[in-house]
């Protein structure tokens, strides 16, 4: 994956309960193409991080409040997963605009696993093709969603990805929409 993201600011939107590697992983991707990551969160400090949701798996120190976050000051917009995680975005105010304007900006957004979760709460999905993990494919349907089970959907500027399995393609469509370079599942329609 070869792209130049310098000057590129992405947000990456997470609470306590977040699965450690759908942060880490595309974090690390797009700050190897060389962009700049910063984690938002409802609360300021650190969050507490799981790894398959059972186990602690450390901690990431929040940059700022999503509060007082604007979306003009971002290029794209990451949602791991976990469960608690988005279960918790979704009930704060905040965080479900943020989402909400995000994808209304044209911008791209990227969510994993449960991430999608947010996207149903800000009233995004309907309408748009998407993935995620097989427990939430109801909910998506319900809120208009077209599901398909793939690993990785890019759908305008909204990336969706099934699991952790899914992190290599998952991290490349990111790094790709950003880049403005289509992905192979781009080209092929």
């Amino acid at each position: 994956m070869t792209a130049d993201l310098q000057g590129k600011r992405v947000a990456i939107l997470a609470a306590d309960g977040v699965e450690r590697v759908e942060l880490e992983q595309p974090r690390e991707a797009l700050n190897r193409a060389g962009a700049q990551t910063e984690v938002l969160s409802i609360h300021d400090g650190e969050i507490k991080a799981r790894e398959n949701d059972l186990d602690e798996a450390g901690t990431f120190t929040v940059d700022g409040l999503v509060a007082d976050a604007s979306v003009g000051d971002y290029d794209a917009l990451l949602l791991p997963g976990g469960t608690v995680n988005p279960d918790q975005l979704r009930v704060d105010k905040d965080a479900v605009s943020f989402v909400r304007d995000f994808v209304e900006s044209g911008k791209p957004v990227a969510a994993i696993c449960h991430g999608p979760w947010t996207l149903i709460e800000a009233g995004v999905a309907a309408g748009r093709t998407l993935t995620s993990f097989p427990s939430i494919r109801t909910d998506l349907r319900n809120a208009g969603a077209d599901v398909v089970d793939q690993d990785v959907v890019v759908d305008k500027n909204l990336i969706t990805s099934r699991s952790p399995e899914d992190l290599p393609a998952f991290s490349d469509a990111i790094v790709s929409q950003l880049a403005g370079t289509p992905t192979k599942e781009e080209k092929k329609s």
